[in-house]
């Protein structure tokens, strides 16, 4: 391939990239959007997080049944806790590492 070349497929890839998330921004900023999509919109990140999440903690992925006595979900409870209670991330995450080393110590 030739610089021309690489420096078209460079472009196009940067465009196809770019068009689908600028788009939409520039639509929604000249309109009003319903408040029914507001709210739909506001559980995304709860609902990716839940998708995220949900797996590794109830499944068992050798035997691909529901497991409620796994390691990380006994560590995530009480996380999951501290992060309520403390609203720090740097706090639950370290809560989170401990607890999850000293539950490898005894299980």
């Amino acid at each position: 391939m030739k610089f021309m070349d690489y420096l078209f497929l460079f472009a196009g890839m940067g465009l196809v990239t770019y068009l689908p998330r600028a788009l939409p921004l520039l639509y929604f900023t000249q309109r009003k959007m319903p408040l029914w999509l507001i709210d739909w919109l506001s559980l995304i990140p709860a609902a990716i997080l839940s998708a995220l999440l949900a797996p590794t903690l109830f499944t068992d992925t050798a035997t691909r049944t529901l497991s409620f006595s796994k390691l990380e979900l006994l560590v995530a409870i009480p996380t999951l806790l501290f992060a309520l209670k403390t609203r720090s991330l740097g706090g639950t995450v370290l809560v989170g590492m401990l607890l999850y080393w000293l539950g490898g110590m005894l299980f």
